[in-house]
Order: C-alpha cells, then structure tokens, then sequence
C-alpha cells in the first residue's frame, strides 16, 4: 500500500503541511514512521480522511461551501478584461483554474484580484492520471 509523508498529505489536502502535522498530533489522521523517521500516512487513511475533510469543508463564515460536485473554493489571483470577453483564474488550493466568460460576467460579480470566489467545473469527460 502506498504512503505518504506529511507534506504530500498537505498538497494533496490543499493545506499547508503545519496544519497537516497538527492533525495528525491531534490523532484526527493515523501516522507511522518510516526507518529514516519520517512520519507517513498509509494511503487508505488518508482517503478516508480526505473525505471527512471535505465533508465538513465550512468558509471562514462558517457556512458550507456547497453540496455539489467539482467546486474549487478558492482566491481570485487574476483578472484580464477584454472588450467583451474576459479570463479570471483562481487559486483554489494546489489547483490553478482558468475561466473565460464574458467581461458583464466579471463586473456583476464585482470579481476582482484578492477576493473569495468559487469555480465549479463541468465536463462530459473526466481524466485520471495515477501519479
């Protein structure tokens, strides 16, 4: 069974490996060392932490981020207008997301560089890649 060290359970969790490490202090995630000493978590544990994670995924306000499915709650880090069409992407944890939509979009929303924003992701077809 595959493991992974603290800072890979961070990237994969899309939080910082400090917050990782006081989880697993915490006995929220089960760890075991390795010969060289290094703390690791044993792949099915950290699924079954992954989704308890998401599952109680709230905002700084407290509120659910959403139900539903491909949501990447993240941080705006770029805004191109052009005259009709504009690019926005986001940051939501380790994933960088580009959307092009139209610049009334943009300045509906209010969107700007610096503020909370959610990409939901549609796609008739998904690819996985074993890393």
């Amino acid at each position: 069974m595959q493991s992974y060290t603290i800072g890979q359970a961070a990237r994969l969790l899309g939080v910082s490996p400090d917050t990782a490490r006081r989880w697993a202090d915490a006995g929220r995630v089960v760890t075991h060392r390795d010969d060289a000493g290094r703390r690791l978590i044993d792949g099915r544990d950290l699924a079954a932490f992954s989704v308890e994670v998401g599952q109680g995924a709230h905002n700084d306000d407290g509120e659910p981020y959403t139900s539903a499915r491909n949501a990447f709650p993240g941080i705006v880090t770029a805004v191109k207008l052009g005259d009709v069409a504009a690019q926005v992407e986001i940051q939501a944890g380790p994933h960088r997301l580009v959307s092009l939509l139209t610049r009334e979009a943009v300045e509906e929303l209010g969107l700007e560089v610096g503020m909370r924003a959610t990409a939901r992701v549609k796609s008739t077809s998904v690819h996985i890649d074993r890393t």
